[in-house]
């Protein structure tokens, strides 16, 4: 289990360089101070959590930021790996997506996705979303440690 305050390991699969930028700024300008690894595809994704090819070193992500809308393999169907697998399923997905359709979000939830945040589009609230994320899956709950 992780303390809450302790720095970790998050992962954000997130195909879109400005959306990336805004997190990378929502982080520092939180003065967050996790790891945050970028992948840029559903493919990408599944190779950094299953530590293949340029991921063999990778480490296993203590939260998960999954955009929905991705190349080769959607948000969609990362969800339904990451939770049908045994020894993943226990890390902490949020959704964070610009899709407000009712659908996404059931469906989302039906995959077990622990939260669903539609991304807003102005930069400060992007980052009040981001530092919301960060205090309550970093200061606030505990995260089991998957080894």
């Amino acid at each position: 289990m992780t303390d809450p305050g302790q720095p970790i390991d998050i992962l954000l699969v997130e195909d879109d360089p400005g959306d990336e930028l805004m997190t990378r700024e929502a982080f520092e300008d939180n003065k967050i101070g996790n790891t945050l690894h970028v992948v840029r595809d559903g493919q990408e994704a599944l190779d950094f959590l299953y530590r293949n090819g340029d991921y063999a070193d990778a480490p296993t992500p203590d939260l998960i930021l999954l955009d929905l809308n991705l190349p080769r393999y959607d948000g969609r169907q990362v969800l339904e790996k990451i939770k049908a697998d045994p020894e993943l399923s226990p890390i902490p997905v949020v959704v964070l997506t610009t899709s407000a359709a009712e659908e996404d979000i059931l469906r989302s939830y039906k995959l077990h996705a622990n939260a669903y945040v539609t991304k807003p589009v102005d930069l400060d609230q992007f980052i009040a979303a981001i530092r919301q994320i960060d205090e309550f899956f970093v200061q606030v709950v505990r995260l089991p440690r998957v080894r």
